[in-house]
């Protein structure tokens, strides 16, 4: 067994749908678009806003939805047109500057505005839709729909031949930095049938022995991303070059630039790592 310390789920926060009469101390999560508002502490640490700030984007606030309980303060998340001087930035801006308890309400809350944003209307008579008296939900009056946050079930795995692990470089990385495959379900598919497909698919591999290891939730923008572990089989890489711009099998005592320990990504390498006896990467 591993020895790897698998980041625990966050428990401290509580999901609920109907907000508290009254709110004297409270969290803000707040979003112009898709981006969310940065603000840090004197130790470069990432925060919310609190509840005594948050009156200053009354004027320009468009929708506001309560999130449930952190530790029993309440939370919610603001979309605002948003105000001079504050400076907003994607999700990543937040990467090494936060616990995974925060970055994980800070995902949860994009993932509640790009909803609501995105149902506004009935996908099938078009009409407008109005917000479940108790449920997070949009409903269509005149079809009956529901529309519930949706999310889009993902495969992350990382494959291994011994002391060597494959990994790639997506088109849209930085320079320089590796990572594990990944792909989405399609319809129709298992879990394991999607990660056989999309490992063939972007390298060019037979898999075997796909171990479990773990999720993240991922909201670039409503991934829940399910993490393996699988052996290699057989087969030479062949690049999907449309997505992949480089794949290699790597030492696991020379790796590349991979992602953040923030990254479910960065647990199975090193929880593979563990599993050799070797120290994880820093």
């Amino acid at each position: 067994m591993s020895l790897f310390a698998w980041p625990e789920p966050a428990t401290d926060f509580v999901s609920e749908v109907l907000a508290p009469a009254s709110v004297v101390q409270g969290w803000y999560f707040v979003f112009k678009g898709n981006e969310i508002l940065l603000r840090f502490d004197a130790h470069d640490q990432w925060q919310p806003m609190g509840h005594g700030e948050a009156a200053q984007f009354a004027a320009g606030q468009s929708a506001v939805h309560y999130m449930g309980r952190m530790a029993g303060v309440p939370c919610f998340t603001v979309e605002t047109t948003g105000l001079a001087g504050e400076i907003f930035g994607g999700l990543r801006s937040l990467f090494g500057h936060t616990d995974k308890l925060m970055f994980s309400l800070a995902g949860r809350a994009a993932q509640i505005v790009d909803w609501y944003r995105s149902h506004q209307f009935c996908g099938r008579c078009g009409r407008a839709a109005v917000t479940h008296e108790r449920d997070r939900a949009m409903v269509c009056e005149h079809c009956r729909i529901h529309s519930y946050p949706r999310l889009s079930p993902s495969i992350i795995v990382l494959v291994h031949r011994g002391d060597e692990v494959l990994l790639a470089r997506n088109q849209r990385f930085p320079q320089g930095m590796y990572s594990t495959l990944a792909g989405f379900v399609e319809p129709g598919e298992s879990i394991e049938e999607t990660l056989v497909r999309e490992v063939k698919e972007e390298v060019g591999v037979n898999v075997t022995n796909l171990a479990y290891h773990g999720s993240q939730p991922w909201p670039f923008p409503n991934s829940l991303m399910l993490g393996f572990h699988a052996e290699y089989e057989s087969g030479d890489i062949v690049l999907q070059e449309e997505e992949i711009a480089d794949a290699q099998w790597f030492n696991c005592r020379q790796l590349p630039s991979i992602p953040g320990k923030v990254a479910i990504s960065r647990w199975l390498i090193d929880a593979y790592l563990s599993r050799l006896g070797i120290p994880a990467a820093e």
